[in-house]
């Protein structure tokens, strides 16, 4: 059996858009007939720029191989062009293909991918999910309303999560890490304060923020939130700094997490050395796929950390992220987005029960892709996935996070 065929497919979700502006998936074919699919969560340079990475690193270290030689694969892509070193985009490709190629091998040997990767240690794995805007919500002043985002928490809580995530924390800029504003504080604590009086100890507290602050920053917010006792403080710093992210974990006592905009053990490991997180973020679409992201799982159990797979893309990434969740040790707990057409891409084959997934029983990843449907939503912008602001943090009218940048729909 040899991997014979690429095809890419752009997805644009419809609004609101949780997820993000687009989806990259990659439907591989092997000269047997049998068809795996994967997604690439990749996105410093544009989706068409994005395609082209993609079927070069297919046809330059994939195609006419054996699927099951992941192995060999990865590190011919690792090394591409006298690398040898993490790269973002060549493992952001890479990474959708190598799912693609454990779906193919839990077909042909009729098995889910977990079953391939050490068996099943956990029945279910522990979701949780963003708080976004529920119906009757304003989209554009849900997120900087503590109460609203009380009450989409109840409402989580209520279909059975025991853990909800939120970031009120401003700007994602692209200057790098600033100081917060009082008022950024302030809005930080009130959320937690509400969030925290609905849920009890019925629900963890998630917090997220994105590579937004200073060092010393970041440790003003985090000892803001202590009394709140979140299960933890999501990359507070930018994560090219791993060092400056172990000074914040020393002074916070808030579990640190972080990890999604990394790639390969390489970068996972320095974080565990220096003591950085005691809580990873993998995303599997683009830290390298499944096989390097158990052996990234397998470090982490050493220094006594867990796992939290990372997802902000589409559905596939998250069958992946769950088969991964099912076979390790250390899982704390995945993220999910539950909307109707993440759903609909996978025809509701692997879904969050009760706030719990259940390990998938099909073959391969264990999805069926509704392949007319991908197909039907081609993405025709010209943003990225994910974009930060240029604008400075504002100090004198306060700041909002618009729900990771929800894409303009022509529907």
């Amino acid at each position: 059996m040899r991997l014979a065929n690429l095809d890419i497919i752009d997805f644009a979700p419809p609004a609101p858009g949780w997820g993000g502006r687009y989806f990259l998936f990659v439907k591989v074919t092997t000269d047997t007939g049998i068809v795996g699919w994967g997604e690439c969560y990749a996105s410093s340079v544009g989706p068409d720029a994005m395609k082209a990475v993609i079927q070069d690193v297919f046809n330059r270290h994939m195609a006419g191989e054996n699927p099951e030689n992941i192995e060999l694969m990865f590190r011919r892509a690792y090394s591409s062009g006298f690398t040898q070193r993490p790269d973002l985009t060549v493992m952001g490709a890479f990474s959708g293909l190598e799912i693609a190629c454990w779906d193919i091998l839990g077909k042909d040997r009729d098995r889910p991918v977990w079953a391939l990767l050490g068996g099943k240690m956990n029945d279910r794995v522990r979701a949780y999910s963003y708080l976004y805007p529920l119906v009757h919500h304003d989209l554009n002043t849900f997120w900087t309303s503590p109460d609203m985002a009380a009450e989409a928490a109840r409402d989580a809580v209520a279909k059975g999560y025991t853990a909800v995530k939120f970031d009120p924390a401003g700007p994602y800029t692209a200057r790098g890490g600033h100081m917060p504003a009082m008022s950024d504080i302030s809005a930080s604590v009130a959320f937690c304060k509400a969030i925290r009086d609905v849920v009890g100890d019925k629900a963890d507290l998630l917090f997220g923020t994105h590579g937004q602050f200073t060092t010393a920053g970041a440790i003003r917010l985090g000892q803001a939130l202590e009394p709140y006792s979140p299960l933890w403080f999501e990359e507070p710093i930018p994560p090219d700094n791993v060092a400056q992210m172990a000074k914040v974990a020393d002074a916070v006592r808030i579990p640190v997490a972080t990890g999604e905009r990394l790639t390969t053990k390489a970068e996972f490991a320095e974080v565990l050395r220096q003591g950085a997180a005691e809580i990873l973020q993998p995303a599997l679409g683009r830290s390298g796929g499944i096989w390097e992201t158990k052996k990234i799982a397998a470090i982490a159990e050493v220094y006594n950390a867990q796992m939290a797979p990372h997802l902000y893309a589409g559905p596939i990434e998250w069958a992946a992220n769950v088969h991964l969740a099912v076979s390790i040790p250390n899982i704390l707990i995945a993220e999910t987005i539950d909307t109707d057409y993440h759903r609909a891409i996978i025809q509701d084959s692997i879904r969050v029960d009760k706030g719990f997934i259940p390990a998938p029983e099909g073959a391969g990843l264990g999805i069926n892709v509704d392949e007319d449907y991908i197909r039907s939503r081609p993405f025709t912008g010209d943003g990225l996935h994910l974009q930060m602001q240029e604008d400075p943090c504002d100090y004198a009218n306060g700041n909002a996070f618009i729900g990771g940048s929800p894409p303009v729909h022509p529907d």
